[in-house]
């Protein structure tokens, strides 16, 4: 019951932080929305992986951590850059 409670308080967690990517008023602020949806996705992928008993899912989780991860780094890098202005 701990772990489904814990899942719902992700999933209002990731809403709000989808809210927060949509009306950010720079760009970095929506970065870093879009990094706290992937740390909480993170996070939801390991909880309902140790909720189902599938070893599986963590697996999974850290695949999705691992690529997360760097396409931040290549989205920050094309925002300081320019973009596509060049």
């Amino acid at each position: 019951m701990f772990l489904f409670i814990t899942m719902i308080f992700l999933l209002v967690a990731i809403f709000f932080s989808l809210a927060r990517m949509v009306i950010g008023p720079s760009i970095w602020e929506r970065l870093l929305a879009l990094n706290l949806i992937s740390a909480k996705t993170i996070l939801l992928l390991a909880v309902y992986g140790v909720y189902k008993g599938n070893i599986f899912m963590l697996d999974i989780a850290f695949s999705y951590g691992v690529i997360g991860f760097l396409a931040l780094i290549l989205i920050s890098r094309l925002v300081l850059r320019g973009g596509r202005q060049k």
